[in-house]
């Protein structure tokens, strides 16, 4: 079985549209960052230097400090998959992750997004 090709690739091409996506709907760059800094335990300095560095999606989440407990919270359909039955640790990592900016970007607040 071949590897997705997600995996491979740098998480810096995929972060802007992230940003993009996000702020077509009235939020900000700020609000992405601290999503992925919730969930990933990246300092705001350490996920700048993961994006200025290239890496790849699978080092951006292996690299990760501290994987946010209430992860399991996360769930829904996103790309027509869901998310809490995906079965490789690393697609549903990244698949949690599109499922908190598309919360993000459809208006959710954010105590909500981030479970609280």
């Amino acid at each position: 079985m071949t590897e997705h090709k997600i995996f491979s690739m740098a998480f810096s091409n995929v972060y802007p549209m992230y940003v993009a996506k996000a702020k077509r709907k009235g939020r900000s760059q700020e609000e992405v960052d601290q999503v992925i800094r919730w969930l990933t335990g990246y300092t705001q300095e350490q996920l700048q230097a993961q994006i200025e560095t290239g890496v790849d999606f699978r080092t951006f989440f292996a690299k990760t400090p501290a994987w946010q407990p209430n992860s399991d919270l996360i769930t829904g359909v996103v790309c027509g998959v869901r998310v809490e039955n995906v079965e490789d640790s690393l697609m549903k990592k990244i698949r949690q992750l599109d499922k908190l900016v598309d919360e993000l970007a459809r208006g959710k607040r954010m105590e909500k997004i981030l479970r609280q």
